[in-house]
């Protein structure tokens, strides 16, 4: 009986210790494990997920090799949004330029070289839009948020996941926050963004 009342203590010490071990091992990978990026400490996100329709696009695009693979940064490719209004897409140069000796076998990389031969550019289709009396500036966001707090550049697709998602955990970019105007509200009171209608009505 004494035997047996050890053996057991003992057992319920190592399966404390084992479950421990595996909590603790679970905390670690929970931001792997998150669809969404970490958020910037001097941003306050406001609440809001939306799961927006697959967008057929003429060519699967893989954000996923690209950002998440590969480390390019979201204004190597959208090179407008820190200077403009839009973010843009890159044109078909810019993607030749790595495609001309990467990847070439692939079947997306030749459709795409069929296009630059062609002199076209692919018909890519918006997955994210404000309605034409919304005006949204992708330049003043970026200098609040990243130039003018001196956030690390490298770590631009935090800022952009504030309202875009992990978009480098995607294909084909997806919508994934509402972008309606209760969400830019929320953010505007919780980051100390202008109050007047002006700003974003025009």
């Amino acid at each position: 009986m004494f035997w047996k009342t050890k053996t057991t203590k003992s057992h319920a010490k190592n399966t404390l210790a084992t479950a421990t071990l595996f909590v603790f091992a679970l905390m670690l990978c929970l931001p792997a494990m998150s669809k969404d990026l970490p958020t910037p400490p001097h941003i306050t996100p406001p609440p809001g997920t939306h799961e927006g329709d697959d967008v057929d696009q003429p060519i699967e695009f893989p954000h996923n090799k690209h950002v998440k693979e590969n480390k390019i940064n979201c204004m190597y490719c959208h090179t407008y949004a820190r200077r403009s209004k839009v973010a843009g897409i890159p044109p078909t140069s810019k993607c030749m330029g790595c495609h001309k000796i990467i990847a070439t076998d692939k079947e997306r990389i030749q459709k795409l070289t069929q296009y630059w031969e062609k002199k076209l550019s692919p018909k890519w289709k918006k997955v994210t839009d404000v309605p034409d009396f919304v005006h949204f500036s992708h330049e003043k966001h970026l200098r609040e948020f990243v130039f003018n707090a001196d956030y690390p550049v490298k770590k631009v697709a935090e800022v952009c996941g504030v309202c875009h998602g992990d978009v480098g955990s995607m294909t084909v970019a997806k919508k994934k926050r509402p972008l309606n105007m209760g969400f830019c509200r929320r953010c505007h009171e919780a980051n100390e963004g202008p109050g007047d209608c002006w700003k974003c009505h025009k």
